[in-house]
């Protein structure tokens, strides 16, 4: 952090900052405890103005303001700062919490939205997310997301050419895989373990969001791909809001997941592009 950003935190809090420590999480920036005169603790995002940390402040407020998910406060989005609450948490994603998660995310799935895509492009990491708007959600998963982040993960040395091929191939029969959602729903957009914050079996709030307006299935794909949330989240969440659960468990879980996968292998290169590859040759051969 430096010295003008500590200012700036300080008179965003309207408190002098006595301490600074590390928190953990968070890919972008530099994510820091900061404890105030006053007795109250902070968590902040320092980072350069091309991070875009106001994009995301931007988003928890669509997400807390805007749909009611619980999110923490954000005092201060600037580009490169972000000033939020510190919210507490135990990290234990217990059958309660579960059920809690379940009920918060089944009512922001619930509001219909009026296109896919959102007002802005937002980030997931570092990545940027396009969000032209459409009134089409296959096509726009399609190209928003599937082609776009393929085409980040092939030019950034994640992903071979001869699998952004068959990716091709596969894109081109979507509309034999997946369906076009009743309405789109805002989504979280990252939704996993370390963006869910829980305090004795109660969700605390949702951080790190990835936010746009797309099929809700997608955040509940995502919850699968690192065993975030399993059946006490799915009974619950399927008590408020059904849907066609094991042709998504079967099918379209995969399919969706397809895109966190490119996001990791356009990051961090390595086996997602080989998870990548599986998912493509089970689903269309």
């Amino acid at each position: 952090m430096t010295p003008d950003q500590k200012i700036r935190v300080e008179q965003a809090a309207g408190s002098r900052v006595v301490h600074l420590s590390p928190l953990t999480g968070g890919c972008l920036a530099e994510v820091l405890r900061a404890d105030l005169e006053d007795g109250r603790s902070l968590a902040v995002k320092a980072g350069k103005k091309a991070d875009r940390l106001d994009i995301e402040g931007r988003s928890l407020h669509a997400l807390g303001e805007g749909a009611g998910l619980p999110v923490p406060q954000v005092y201060l989005n600037d580009p490169d700062l972000l000033v939020m609450a510190l919210l507490p948490n135990d990290g234990r994603l217990d059958a309660v919490a579960q059920e809690n998660a379940a009920r918060l995310i089944a009512a922001l799935h619930s509001m219909p939205q009026e296109f896919y895509g959102f007002t802005e492009d937002t980030r997931i990491g570092p990545l940027t997310q396009p969000n032209t708007r459409s009134k089409q959600w296959v096509s726009f998963f399609r190209d928003q997301r599937l082609l776009s982040m393929g085409r980040v993960a092939l030019e950034r040395g994640g992903l071979s050419a001869p699998v952004y091929s068959d990716l091709e191939r596969m894109a081109a029969r979507l509309d034999s895989l997946i369906d076009e959602p009743a309405y789109p729903s805002l989504l979280h957009g990252d939704l996993w373990a370390g963006n869910v914050l829980t305090s004795d079996g109660r969700i605390m709030g949702f951080i790190d969001p990835a936010i746009y307006q797309g099929d809700a299935e997608m955040d509940l794909a995502f919850s699968t791909l690192f065993g975030t949330f399993g059946n006490r989240f799915f009974d619950a969440y399927r008590a408020i809001r059904p849907f066609d659960y094991a042709g998504f468990m079967d099918v379209r879980r995969d399919v969706y997941n397809l895109y966190p996968l490119l996001v990791h292998a356009a990051l961090f290169g390595g086996g997602y592009a080989n998870s990548v590859s599986r998912i493509i040759r089970r689903v269309v051969g």
